[in-house]
């Protein structure tokens, strides 16, 4: 498993404060058991906050192989500057 980035650390650890402050807040619980419940529930959203953030994609050389090759296309005569076009073959008849 990869190391965390910071941008992972910092998203799970500001989910995990405002979380539980607001979860505090709104419950108004003033037993143990209460703040325990919410700390946990914080600490899991943080974590799963900070496992979704977007890891940065690594670029690999081997994904660009595995392409499919497209058909080469057909080559085109190369002609150079102010040369004339190649005379073009014209079908021979016999008359008989």
């Amino acid at each position: 498993m990869p190391r965390p980035t910071a941008a992972q650390l910092v998203y799970g650890s500001c989910t995990v404060i405002f979380s539980t402050l607001a979860m505090l807040l709104l419950s108004q619980t003033s037993s143990g058991l209460g703040v325990t419940v919410i700390a946990l529930a914080a600490l899991a959203l943080g974590l799963l906050v900070a496992m979704t953030v977007p890891l940065p994609k690594v670029r690999t050389t081997e994904a660009t192989t595995d392409a499919p090759a497209e058909a080469p296309a057909e080559e085109q005569p190369v002609r150079g500057r102010g040369a004339e076009p190649a005379p073009q073959e014209q079908p021979v008849s016999t008359a008989l």
